[in-house]
Order: C-alpha cells, then structure tokens, then sequence
C-alpha cells in the first residue's frame, strides 16, 4: 500500500519514511501541499495520506478539504499531523474531513496503529465501492444476456432522444424479434432457449457499430438505438443484424447436424 508523506521538514520526512519502509509500506514524499495535490492527481495515487497541517502555500488543512471536494473517485485516508493540539485546532481538522488527527510530537507505534487502522477503512471503501457496482450492474443489465435491461434502454432511448433533438442530429432505433422462439423453448427447452438468446445477441452485437445500444426489451424481443443514423441507414442497419442472425447456424445448440 502506497503512503503519501507531506511534510515541509526534510528531515522529519526522511525519518519518519525509514519507519513506513520497516512497516511495509510504499513511501512517496511531498515537500508542500502543492506537491501533495499533484502526486494525488496522478495515477494510482495513494490511498493512505499523511498531511502535516503547517506547510508553505497550501497547508493540510485545505489539501485536506480539496482532496474531499475533487477526488471522489477513489477514497484517501487521511491523517493530519500537527503540534496545533488545542481543542479548536481538533474541530477544525475534522471539519476539514480529515479521517483522522495526531498531535505532534507522537509514538511512532501509535502512528503505525492508525495507519492499520485507516487500511482497513480503505478495504471497506473499497469492497462497498464494488457491491454498488455490481448492483448498478444488476440494476441495469438483462442477467441472461449481458446487454441493457428494458427499463435502461428506455431510458436511454430517453437521453440520446434529448441529445438529439439538442444537436439537431438523426437517432434511429429498431426493434427486433426473435421468430419461432417459443417452438424452441417447446422443443428443446429453456435451457438451449437461453444459449440460443445469448448467441443471437453476440450475433446482433457484431453486426452493430460499436456506439449502437442493445438491449432486451421483453422475452426474444430486442430494441436497438443508433445515434446519428437517419432512417434509410438505419433500416440497413436493421437489415444487416437481420441477414447475420439468419446465417448464424444454430445446429450445434440444438442438436443438428
């Protein structure tokens, strides 16, 4: 794990870096809060910051508010170090959303038990930061397929319909339906039913343009949006899933030779 150390103080910085290498962490030092700022507007930057309060140009109290302001992406602990240790100073830091405070001077070890601390806050950011993906996933996409589920493509049918009328730009949109489904379903079951949905749509995928939007409007039936087509282009377009569909050989899911 990355730590970013801001400190003004050469030799404060290099101390304290020896005790974060012995720990196991990854150091990256700033000698300002403006250096700070720039290290955390790079890639990957570090999740655990360390911020002295009384630093030249902008000090860790307002890094502290502008990483909370601009950086909501990704989650940074941070801990705000000082020898400003009177009750007002404390208000202040947390106002400034700090995580965490330490008065200087300090017990490295009690530093180094914050820091196992701020881990762990950063792991639980982290793993609610992926269960909210992964509902706004399930939210939006059909689970059998992979593509938009209805309510999503009607609502981006919404949006690119307003962007469209805005710009003044053509939108086309089609939907597409699966004939003889339910004699598959019948025949062969839901089972090859379901490979069959999802090698249609990889099959009408390949034949869309890579900004086109698909998705599963009801059972076999798919709606398919295409920004800037006008409709005699976006009836080839049609035309073009429809004929690459129909060459599509389905004979090894349903048992054919």
């Amino acid at each position: 794990m990355k730590v970013l150390l801001a400190d003004d103080d050469a030799f404060y910085r290099l101390s304290l870096k020896k005790s974060l290498c012995r720990w196991g962490y990854e150091v990256v030092l700033a000698a300002d809060g403006a250096e700070a700022w720039d290290i955390l507007q790079g890639e990957d930057p570090p999740r655990l910051v360390i911020l002295d309060w009384m630093m030249p140009g902008m000090d860790g109290v307002e890094l502290c508010r502008r990483i909370r302001g601009q950086m909501s992406d990704t989650y940074s602990y941070v801990i705000l170090v000082t020898s400003k240790n009177q009750q007002e100073d404390v208000i202040t830091a947390l106002d400034a959303q700090a995580d965490d405070y330490l008065g200087k001077p300090f017990d490295i070890q009690e530093l180094r038990a914050r820091l196992q601390s701020g881990l762990r806050i950063i792991n639980l950011q982290s793993s609610l930061a992926l269960k909210q993906r992964e509902l706004c996933y399930q939210a939006t996409h059909d689970s059998l397929t992979g593509i938009w589920n209805r309510q999503a493509i009607l609502d981006l049918l919404a949006r690119e319909t307003a962007a469209a009328r805005a710009a003044r730009k053509p939108l086309s949109a089609a939907l597409v339906d699966i004939d003889n489904f339910k004699r598959i379903n019948d025949t062969f079951g839901y089972v090859i039913g379901d490979q069959v949905l999802q090698e249609t749509v990889l099959t009408m995928q390949s034949a869309l343009r890579h900004f086109d939007h698909i998705g599963r409007y009801d059972g076999e039936e798919f709606f398919i949006v295409m920004p800037g087509v006008r409709k005699g282009q976006g009836m080839k377009i049609a035309e073009r899933v429809r004929r690459r569909v129909a060459d599509r050989a389905f004979h090894s899911l349903l048992g054919q030779g």
